[in-house]
């Protein structure tokens, strides 16, 4: 019994400690990308990139957000692929873009740090994106 009890609070606390839910004042980016890839170059590769070098390093360099690679399997963008960004609050967004989508001058010094990341992306192709911000009411 002692066991068993000792597994549900290693459950239950793994559950949250791992576990993200939206909540009311989040901000959540959807990206749908248009992916050119350079010759030579796999989707697969361009996955493996994202998911074990992109996404750490931006998650490190931006703060209060969280970025995901997704890739549509039903509807208008079927094998498509996009970002679903999370950020905190609109004031986190707001420290990096402009209202216009533009980076601000703080916004311009953490793109510096991911810069070296960024340049990598050239290697596997050109990315077009159109946006939309949401945010959770």
């Amino acid at each position: 019994m002692k066991n068993l009890t000792l597994i549900g609070i290693l459950i239950l606390i793994g559950g949250f400690s791992f576990g993200q839910t939206l909540k009311k004042g989040n901000l959540v980016g959807t990206h749908v990308l248009t992916i050119e890839l350079n010759s030579g170059v796999t989707m697969k590769q361009f996955q493996d990139f994202h998911l074990n070098t992109l996404i750490p390093e931006y998650e490190k360099h931006y703060p209060g957000w969280q970025l995901c690679l997704a890739k549509g399997i039903r509807g208008e963008n079927k094998n498509t692929y996009g970002w679903i960004m999370v950020a905190d609050s609109e004031t986190t967004r707001d420290k990096l873009y402009n209202d216009s989508g533009s980076l601000t001058e703080y916004g311009k010094i953490i793109n510096e740090k991911m810069k070296p990341v960024l340049e990598q992306v050239e290697k596997f192709g050109k990315l077009k994106r159109t946006y939309t911000d949401w945010i959770i009411l």
